[in-house]
């Protein structure tokens, strides 16, 4: 009997015995990317990055993306250092917290050096003592002979200048929350990465602290094939979770309940953490707001539900989206609509190869699409006119770049495509006559030959999603449980 990829996700087997390190990236692969910062900071610099600080409160210890990019290693405040004058790479820890260890669980610390220079590819381990030197990060060079002795040019110091990513985070967004902190009257106060070149700065006098950040997003922008996996993976149980959201949906149910049911998809295949919060709206007003959050509407007879939502599966997600009727059956107007936003889906993704930009690939589509218009007979003029706006300018079809962050670093827009780069792409078609905002997105990867659509297998044709909607789902079989259902106990 042949399974669904559902049923075939769920025979995933458990890890045996709580893993307090990662596995999923070999030493060699992060010492290939030691070299590759080495070539870009130079023979007199070194790159310092600063990792993640403790958790303040009962929260997942989620690693900084660049740092756990260059080292695979989650302990709470740590630093790394790449000496490109040695081209030696060194991890200062924290020392072991023998009491937080009784209550959560091992940590690596300085301690386990051995552990650490194995699985991350370091040089060496340092106790975060080591960094209270007055010339630190500038430690002096082993056999670096004249170079470090007096009148030697100082050493350029590269370090983020761009606030970190971490859970659910994104760099415009992160960008945009710092500075809304900084015109704050009664806050003001800089970020801890900020805070951090500052630092560097003052007791740094004669350095010259550059920005690591564009070495950083160059290097991120191209995919190994382990981390295409990885967001294989991600985007294989978004995909599987919205397929059970669709399963779902019925008149009556809520947003949440969408959202619940995607989420248990997540975690019981060990994704544990959202890649970005759910959108899951239904209605006109709720999904024509972009980023809708609140999951709190009951759906309706005759009304659509729009649903973007992916998980974090060990520090990669995905980005995909899906509109479908709550009752299983898309009216002729919602049909007219989503099918020509899907025919422009098709002609951009089944043209995106290598070696070509993204605007060669737009014209190709553009010219494909004369076709579509010639046999769809719109319903009204204004349906006609936001079909040519999104295909004259794209609608954001090219979207944006996809790994580590749902809006990841690096950029693919404005050179040919070259294998390895991962993006969305998200057709989305406007009517600001009457508030309507419809799009499909899928997450891709170019290939040496084209490109890996990582969600082939989740419905994208209409009629395909209304069948998915009139199947019963998570929701339906485990219902939610009503206050006065459950038995009071008998005194």
């Amino acid at each position: 009997m042949r399974m669904s990829p559902y049923a075939l996700a769920l025979l995933i087997p458990a890890s045996a015995a709580a893993q307090h390190y990662q596995t999923d990236f070999p030493a060699e692969e992060f010492k290939a990317r030691h070299a590759r910062v080495f070539e870009q900071i130079g023979a007199n610099a070194v790159a310092v990055v600063q990792g993640v600080s403790q958790t303040e409160g009962f929260t997942l210890p989620r690693q900084h993306n660049t740092f756990y990019y260059l080292c695979g290693i989650e302990t709470p405040g740590a630093y790394l250092l790449l000496d490109g004058r040695t081209k030696t790479v060194t991890i200062y820890l924290p020392p072991r917290n023998a009491r937080l260890e009784a209550a959560e669980g091992r940590v690596l610390s300085a301690e386990d050096a051995d552990l650490v220079k194995r699985i991350a590819g370091v040089d060496d381990v340092k106790p975060m003592t080591a960094m209270t030197e007055g010339t630190w990060p500038l430690v002096p060079a082993a056999g670096a002979g004249a170079r470090g002795g007096r009148g030697a040019a100082a050493a350029a110091i590269y370090a983020e200048f761009s606030p970190p990513e971490n859970l659910g985070q994104s760099r415009g967004e992160l960008v945009a929350a710092e500075v809304t902190r900084a015109n704050d009257f009664w806050d003001g106060s800089p970020t801890r990465q900020r805070r951090f070149v500052e630092l560097l700065r003052t007791r740094h006098p004669r350095a010259d602290v550059r920005n690591l950040n564009p070495i950083l997003d160059e290097l991120r922008s191209i995919k190994s094939s382990r981390e295409i996996a990885m967001i294989r993976r991600a985007s294989q149980l978004a995909g599987l979770g919205v397929m059970e959201a669709m399963r779902s949906t019925e008149p009556g149910v809520t947003e949440y309940q969408l959202d619940a049911a995607a989420h248990y998809v997540f975690k019981v295949n060990d994704a544990r953490l959202e890649g970005y919060r759910s959108i899951t709206a239904t209605g006109t007003v709720n999904i024509s707001n972009m980023h809708y959050f609140r999951n709190t509407t009951t759906l309706k007879d005759g009304d659509l539900v729009l649903m973007d939502y992916a998980p974090d599966y060990r520090y990669y997600v995905s980005d995909i989206g899906r509109v479908f009727p709550v009752n299983g059956k898309y009216t002729p107007w919602q049909r007219e609509l989503l099918q020509f936003v899907l025919e422009y889906h098709k002609a951009v993704m089944t043209r995106v190869r290598p070696g070509v930009t993204p605007m060669q690939i737009r014209q190709e589509a553009a010219t494909a699409m004369e076709a579509v218009f010639a046999r769809t007979k719109f319903s009204k003029p204004i349906y006609e006119k936001a079909a040519r706006t999104l295909v004259e300018t794209g609608g954001g079809v090219f979207s944006h770049t996809v790994g580590m962050a749902v809006h990841d670093v690096g950029s693919y827009a404005g050179a040919p495509l070259k294998p390895g780069q991962v993006f969305s792409i998200d057709p989305q078609l406007r009517v600001p006559e009457e508030n309507l905002y419809l799009r499909y997105e899928d997450t891709i990867v170019v290939t040496n030959s084209g490109f890996e659509n990582f969600t082939d297998f989740l419905p994208m044709e209409l009629d395909d999603m209304e069948r998915l909607v009139l199947e019963n789902g998570v929701v339906q079989k485990v219902p939610p449980t009503p206050e006065g259902a459950i038995p009071k106990r008998r005194r």
